[in-house]
């Protein structure tokens, strides 16, 4: 079939694809997707694919959910977009109220932005302009865990230990310090992570901002799993220290792991939760950060230079604010998060041949997340598993020699059945 005039042809020469080196398109031309439908993408060729990773973690409810999509129409023929400075509309302020209501009402006011990097930067912004306000200006340096990740703007990287991202940039970037993580439920290896962040608070905690975590699992390094005791004791150093704790829960949120937030897994006390990606169950462009009444009581003044002088155009846009309050709806509406947890273990026994697979040496879960640690010295196993993949059905993108699972909530048992089958096949076919 000749692809000189497909539309993926068009995109390789018009389109600047992100997280791409745009020469590996050479010989294989981007995916144009037409359409979807449920789990399944297809394409401009009528291929179908099981999108095994939700779009990037994004789509909750399956593509084309009816429920969003009604939502959307309704607000359309509403209000499409006004300006949030001096302005107000009933989405985002019903929206607020509900997030703070997903916090137990500990987190009651909520900034908007577009997307997760963004959360980041408003995050961080605003923890160290709050010890301004305070008069501790000199409190204004961060700190991070190791492999940690949280987006790919310029202070987002400061917190983010994936090289790949960083490296071109290094000149341009504050780095912050970064805490030790325990990957093992051994008391002795998690004493050890803790007691290493605690001499470092000691140490610098007058100069500290915040502490920024992934809660549970980091993401971008290979959905790496660490102890819910290290998260809680994290949480208690954060305030005996007198600095503040943000969670990330742009992963991991709405449900991901088996409750609402992630972070909700433990005792832990953010002073910011940092939201997108599944807020809107993968319709729009939309972020959150939530914060307490003390963060926000320290810029509420009659001085204009300690107000958050922080905003774009699209900020709490309408549409975006209704699919996110859909999104809670079919939460709440449908018991999502008992559902799942119900048919995780109904999972478990279909992932048989996969988790006997002899390449995969061990394998994890939890909620919606299911990662499988494959034996390879492939420097291509993670492209190659994407080509091979894409031509048995499935879009699955590893990281590293890490293969995940996190598909839309909707999967059927057929459609998992399916994904399993395929990947085991492309497992058998890949240069390991």
């Amino acid at each position: 079939m000749s692809t000189e005039n497909s539309w993926g042809s068009r995109s390789l020469k018009g389109v600047w694809h992100p997280c791409t080196q745009m020469k590996f398109h050479e010989d294989f031309l981007p995916i144009v997707i037409k359409e979807a439908h449920g789990v399944r993408l297809i394409d401009e060729f009528g291929n179908s694919y099981i999108d095994a990773v939700s779009s990037w973690w994004v789509n909750l409810f399956g593509h084309q959910n009816e429920r969003i999509k009604c939502a959307i129409i309704d607000q359309l023929n509403k209000l499409e977009h006004v300006m949030l400075a001096g302005f107000s509309h009933p989405p985002v302020i019903e929206l607020s109220e509900r997030l703070n209501k997903k916090t137990n009402n500990l987190l009651g006011h909520a900034f908007y932005a577009s997307d997760g990097a963004s959360a980041t930067e408003i995050a961080l912004k605003m923890s160290a302009h709050y010890w301004r306000n305070k008069g501790l200006a000199q409190k204004n340096q961060f700190i991070a865990l190791t492999n940690s990740y949280h987006g790919e703007t310029i202070g987002a990287l400061g917190i983010t230990d994936i090289p790949i991202f960083k490296q071109a940039y290094a000149d341009l970037i504050r780095s912050a310090s970064l805490m030790p993580v325990p990957y093992s439920n051994d008391d002795s290896e998690i004493d050890s992570c803790l007691n290493y962040v605690k001499v470092y608070l000691q140490e610098h905690h007058q100069n500290l901002s915040s502490i920024i975590v992934e809660p549970l699992v980091q993401a971008a390094a290979g959905m790496l799993f660490y102890p819910q005791r290290y998260l809680e004791e994290l949480s208690l150093l954060a305030k005996q220290y007198q600095i503040h704790l943000i969670v990330d829960e742009i992963a991991m949120g709405f449900g991901r792991t088996g409750t609402f937030f992630a972070y909700q897994h433990t005792n832990a006390k953010p002073d910011f939760i940092c939201l997108s990606k599944g807020i809107t169950g993968g319709f729009l462009p939309l972020s959150a950060v939530l914060t307490t009444d003390d963060v926000y009581h320290a810029f509420y003044t009659n001085n204009i230079t300690q107000g958050f002088l922080h905003s774009h155009s699209y900020t709490g846009n309408p549409l975006a604010c209704r699919a996110a309050i859909e999104v809670l709806n079919i939460f709440d509406d449908e018991q999502i998060l008992e559902k799942n947890n119900a048919r995780s273990s109904v999972f478990k026994d279909m992932l048989l041949p996969l988790t006997g697979h002899p390449f995969v040496t061990s394998w994890r879960h939890i909620g919606m997340i299911w990662v499988f640690d494959i034996n390879t010295k492939s420097p291509t196993f993670a492209k190659d598993c994407y080509r091979v993949g894409l031509s048995h059905g499935i879009l699955i993108r590893p990281i590293g020699n890490h293969l995940y699972f996190m598909p839309p909530y909707t999967i059927t048992d057929i459609e998992f059945e399916e994904l399993v089958t395929a990947t085991v096949k492309v497992l058998n076919e890949v240069e390991l």
